[in-house]
């Protein structure tokens, strides 16, 4: 089995789709050329201060095209822009305000802990039951397995929240069960991928609470507002896979589900207890009032611990290997934190270098300027972050424009809390579409062991194929909500009203 990729891989490394994904060197030259030509300008060219900052934005994002982790890029081009503006009195009293300031905010208590959960339920094996259930009760329907691998995606999403825990714990289990039913590998694959990408916008979701440190919005009612939006894209998706399999039913031929019966159905809802009884717990609390979001993740969190080691208990019979699935947790845990707040250095930086720049304010001038309504400027960012996710990490791509676009977002009339989430779904777009999104590049990875392709080779041309239309039915949801906003905003409304 291929080591699974820690949570914090893709929030801190990006690869570059120019040296690594398209294996030509012209493309990785011209980004190392800008980067050295944008460094050059800020530190020695004499340019007014909102070009200063323009170029700082430029040289963020091209430091991360050719493969530096992401925060280290977005605190490198900050740091350079602020010694050009400030000098070095100025790079000196940021760091030692942002270094401590920028990880002191309470909101962002609940990362750890968030992690340790989602890790926990994936490492004491838990996750595996969900498919299980998912497959003997979903089975019978047009391209069940899919609908199955969706639905179990969304419920693993609303237990942990860790998108690479959820596309590896899935993707060993769901992709080999298609293959041998005669699932079409794109259908297979894409599935996977799409149900990983749940994992960002069903709480309990990094990219959220990231989003609500970086907006200065409560982390609480910005996690409620993925709860509705999430669920009506996992039906969206399910929808989608029996349509086509309806249609097409060579795409998924009906699975052999003779071995299912409905005694093993009741007997299959006993392995989601855990998993429901930790999404009760974060979820029920957070909207019920009885928890804050710190709260609510530190009790899921022993939950998911002391379901996970009852598990191990039950299965190994040794309290070693509860020590083992522990160990297996923290360390990944300490690893994904320490790289998720030097993301939030970076960002915090950036901030002030684009204030001290103007950048920011001069774009709400121009957004004024131009007197787009709300409907008009969502409909452009749309497309701006479907280009710029075409050569972007998504978290990138969502901290880089957070300090630019969240005052002029609301000045046009817009919710932060709504907006928070329109962002995360442009990023879970993202993470779906070619040529960097991430997760293609993981279930290709985890398509590539024999047992799991059951000897079939299954290119990455073919996982793109797959992902592309869950990818179409996300963007069909991002639509949806701009025009029905309430969708977003309703369930964080009503808990408040509570």
């Amino acid at each position: 089995m291929s080591a699974p990729v820690p949570l914090s891989t893709r929030a801190t490394r990006t690869p570059s789709p120019f040296r690594d994904h398209r294996g030509g060197g012209i493309g990785f030259g011209i980004s190392v050329a800008v980067t050295v030509l944008c460094t050059a300008l800020v530190l020695f060219a004499d340019l007014p201060n909102t070009t200063l900052g323009v170029l700082v934005v430029v040289l963020g994002i091209t430091l991360t095209l050719v493969g530096l982790p992401v925060g280290m890029a977005m605190l490198g081009s900050a740091l350079i822009g602020l010694w050009a503006i400030g000098g070095p009195r100025v790079v000196t009293s940021t760091m030692q305000q942002a270094a401590f300031g920028s990880a002191d905010s309470w909101s962002y208590s609940v990362i750890p802990l968030f992690v340790l959960m989602g890790t926990l339920l994936w490492k004491s094996g838990l996750t595996a039951s969900a498919f299980e259930a998912a497959r003997q009760w979903l089975g019978n329907v047009p391209g069940g397995l899919a609908v199955a691998t969706n639905f179990a995606g969304a419920g693993l999403a609303a237990g942990s929240g860790s998108t690479i825990g959820i596309t590896f714990a899935l993707g060993r289990v769901a992709i080999p069960e298609m293959m041998r039913a005669g699932y079409r590998p794109s259908l297979a694959v894409g599935t996977v991928a799409a149900a990983g990408a749940l994992g960002q916008i069903i709480p309990p979701s990094l990219l959220l609470v990231i989003y609500a440190g970086a907006a200065s919005v409560p982390a609480g009612p910005q996690l409620l507002a993925g709860i509705v939006p999430g669920i009506i894209l996992a039906v969206m998706f399910a929808i989608m896979i029996a349509a086509r399999a309806a249609i097409s039913p060579t795409l998924a031929p009906r699975a052999d589900l003779r071995d299912v019966t409905w005694a093993t159905r009741v007997r299959s809802l006993g392995g989601i207890v855990p998993i429901a009884a930790v999404v009760a717990i974060v979820v029920g609390g957070l909207l019920f009032g009885v928890f804050t979001a710190t709260e609510s993740a530190a009790i899921g969190a022993l939950a998911a611990l002391t379901f996970g080691a009852v598990n191990v208990l039950m299965r190994e019979k040794s309290w070693r290997a509860v020590g083992r699935m522990v160990k297996d947790s923290v360390i990944p845990t300490l690893a994904s934190t320490g790289s998720i707040f030097l993301l939030i250095l970076g960002i915090e930086v950036l901030t002030r270098t684009l204030a001290l720049s103007q950048v920011a304010s001069s774009l709400a001038q121009l957004i004024v300027d131009l007197e787009l309504g709300r409907v008009e400027l969502l409909l452009l960012l749309i497309v701006f972050y479907l280009i710029l996710g075409m050569f972007m990490d998504e978290l990138a791509m969502m901290l880089l424009t957070i300090p630019i676009l969240i005052g002029p977002v609301q000045q046009a009339g817009v919710d932060p809390i709504w907006f928070g989430v329109f962002l995360v779904l442009m990023a879970e777009i993202g993470m779906l579409m070619p040529p960097l999104g991430i997760l293609p590049f993981i279930v290709h990875r985890i398509a590539s062991d024999p047992a799991v392709n059951l000897g079939r080779d299954i290119p990455l041309t073919a996982v793109f194929k797959g992902v592309i239309w869950f990818a179409g039915t996300a963007l069909l949801l991002v639509l949806l909500i701009i025009f029905v906003p309430d969708l977003v905003t309703w369930l964080p409304q009503l808990s408040s009203a509570r």
